[in-house]
């Protein structure tokens, strides 16, 4: 359902955005109403073609066909925003008639060069992040081990077997003990293409790799596609890796994305003993999770709002976007994802590899 909702939304903001530009003077002047038009005309063909088959990574030409489309659909309203923002400033041409083809001109320009940072941003090898945690009821013993976690990969016709083996030799080169994956591995809606599940099944961590399945990883067919990848996925359960650290998994699935339906995490009242890490794809109910024990709390699907302004919406959902917050006694760590969804665009930060020291409280 959302994949019509947004071609229909994108049909009304490109019509707009090409009645606007069609009157200034290097653009539509110059081309002609005709190739104007027919320009238009193809970039909607490209634009929903790319988001409604792109993302199946077993159609012929899938990856370019989803990377042209989503990056027409990203210039699109990077260059929308300026456009609407001249027709607010000047009255939708209430004043200002004179300059308003230059203005409109300009807004293009503006647009264009914010797409093309953000998908330089976007194409970036992700930011390692260092954050250093206190974690009450870890033994001494257990002082100073490595977390790498990772959100987002979105893994499909976009970021391929490649990119992904690019991202695990960034993982080793961090020598982490513990390697967790926070949901949204794969893009969903088709099957993992083997090369990344061979490329999974190869990383190794002295404690091991587990991880928790997001939204996408229910999309389109049954099963699970972290199946056979090596990873142990926790599914609403709870494993040891070192006594005296203990892992819980918060399962999602495909309806549920908001993280506040549904019922509330709770360990169960035999847990082992040790500090509680919770992963949850969704960074909701932290307050939750806080309240039931948890010591360190580590959750994605934000994208850190991936493209200003749509983190503006974003933030209304989850008021915290990315980076750590202490919630209670509990430290609340959303990582921003290592991949993209939709358009290959960051604006402003580039994604993120969370590196966690854990320390003991004793």
């Amino acid at each position: 359902m959302f994949g019509p909702v947004l071609a229909l939304v994108s049909t009304f903001v490109l019509a707009y955005a090409a009645w606007r530009a069609s009157s200034v003077p290097w653009l539509g002047g110059r081309m002609g109403r005709r190739p104007f038009w027919s320009a238009v005309a193809a970039f909607w063909i490209v634009m929903v073609s790319g988001r409604l088959l792109g993302h199946h990574a077993s159609f012929p030409g899938a990856g370019l066909l989803e990377f042209a489309g989503m990056t027409l659909l990203g210039i699109l309203f990077l260059c929308f925003l300026p456009l609407l923002a001249t027709d607010l400033a000047t009255g939708f041409g209430a004043w200002g008639r004179r300059w308003l083809p230059r203005l409109r001109g300009g807004s293009l320009l503006a647009g264009l060069a914010l797409a093309t940072f953000a998908s330089i941003q976007a194409f970036r090898e992700p930011e390692v992040v260092d954050y250093e945690v206190v974690l009450p009821g870890l033994p001494p013993a257990r002082d100073g081990l490595v977390v790498v976690a990772l959100s987002d990969l979105h893994l499909g016709a976009l970021a391929g077997p490649g990119w992904l083996e690019a991202r695990m030799d960034q993982v080793r080169s961090l020598r982490p003990d513990l390697v967790l994956f926070l949901g949204d591995l794969f893009e969903g809606r088709d099957h993992p293409d083997p090369r990344s599940v061979r490329t999974l099944r190869s990383l190794r961590a002295p404690l091991g790799v587990w991880g928790v399945e997001g939204n996408h990883e229910h999309y389109g067919f049954a099963g699970s596609p972290m199946d056979g990848t090596g990873i142990h996925v926790l599914r609403n359960g709870m494993s040891v890796p070192v006594p005296g650290l203990v892992l819980a998994g918060r399962a999602e699935s495909g309806r549920r994305i908001t993280g506040d339906a549904g019922k509330a995490w709770n360990p169960p009242l035999d847990r082992p003993p040790g500090a509680l890490v919770l992963l949850s794809h969704v960074p909701g109910q932290a307050q939750e999770a806080a309240r039931a024990g948890a010591a360190l709390m580590l959750s994605g699907h934000t994208h850190g709002g991936q493209i200003w302004p749509f983190g503006c919406l974003v933030a209304r959902a989850y008021p915290i976007l990315d980076g750590a917050t202490r919630i209670g006694a509990m430290t609340l760590i959303v990582n921003r994802g290592a991949g993209t969804w939709g358009p290959r665009m960051r604006l402003w930060r580039r994604g993120e590899i969370s590196r966690i020291r854990l320390r003991s409280a004793g």
